[in-house]
């Protein structure tokens, strides 16, 4: 990765993030998405470990520490992808991308209200005309589901957008504190990823899901991409990233990325943006440039997390 020029790394991490949300469309309906997240975080964590303790890295973690971080990676790879692969069941992949860029505001308001963390006012405004901006994406839909008599399904969407935003929060926050703890990046991804996939195999078996082999490619690709390039390589590239010109400048991927995925949506899923969908765009960039701007700067771990699929 060092090899790589910034602009490369960027563009790297925007194009695998903003098309792993519709990644995500190919997972669905062939198999439950309880099964199809654990999968997923299940070999990108054993992928993770594998190359790090290849590279020489060591693994081993206290009790705490696998304590902290099954808390870590079971909201953030667990309940909150179960949240989000439930949503795209009921609205296209983009509308979940730019709703999920709300995710810089959440966690900062709660490292505020929990670590005691400032914020500025600059990070209040961007956030709420973040919030305003996805307000007015989702708007149209429903108002297409009301002349349609479906809108309970843009509904579920939303919730399930909604509490996708606060589940990950929660383990952003989770993943700050643990790297206070001195914890390692690497390690403590890989685990987590692993914990993540044992709470979703978790719910699929308190569920009483059966699992059946999909038998079509465009599953099994899917998830090698969402689990190799989406979950292992771009963590890789951004890390780099983040190390090479700081948390700040490489936060405008979280700017570009739901653009992109919105872009994907009107190109592959037959999204018809409206004049309020573009407006809604520019608010929720608007809103993640003062969020993510130089004023306040997030961990790595954080920013990474907020702006992929």
């Amino acid at each position: 990765m060092n090899r790589l020029r910034s602009w490369q790394l960027i563009a790297i991490c925007v194009l695998t993030w903003g098309t792993t949300w519709y990644a995500i469309t190919f997972q669905i309906g062939q198999t439950s998405a309880e099964f199809g997240v654990a999968l997923r975080f299940g070999l990108a964590g054993c992928v993770v470990l594998m190359w790090r303790a290849s590279a020489g890295d060591s693994l081993r973690l206290g009790v705490r520490d696998h304590a902290r971080l099954a808390l870590q990676g079971g909201f953030m790879y667990g309940l909150s992808y179960l949240c989000v692969y439930h949503a795209e069941k009921h609205v296209v992949s983009g509308l979940v991308a730019v709703g999920y860029s709300a995710s810089p505001l959440v966690s900062g308001l709660g490292a505020r209200w929990l670590f005691g963390t400032p914020v500025t006012s600059r990070f209040l405004w961007g956030g709420a005309v973040g919030l305003v901006g996805v307000a007015l994406i989702f708007a149209p839909e429903f108002s297409k589901a009301a002349v349609q008599s479906n809108q309970s399904t843009v509904l579920w969407g939303a919730l399930f957008t909604v509490a996708s935003v606060l589940l990950s929060s929660v383990g952003s926050l989770t993943a700050s504190r643990n790297r206070q703890y001195g914890l390692p990046f690497w390690p403590s991804l890989g685990w987590g990823m692993l914990y993540g996939a044992l709470v979703a195999g978790v719910a699929a078996l308190v569920m009483e899901q059966t699992f059946v082999l999909p038998k079509t490619a465009s599953w099994w690709l899917s998830l090698v991409y969402l689990a190799l390039a989406g979950s292992v390589m771009t963590f890789a590239c951004f890390l780099t990233l983040q190390e090479r010109i700081g948390p700040g400048p490489s936060g405008s991927i979280g700017v570009m990325t739901p653009l992109l995925a919105l872009l994907v949506s009107m190109l592959l899923e037959s999204y018809q943006a409206s004049l309020y969908t573009l407006v809604g765009a520019a608010l929720a960039v608007l809103g993640n440039v003062l969020v993510l701007g130089p004023k306040r700067r997030k961990p790595a771990l954080n920013a990474a997390h907020a702006s992929k699929g």
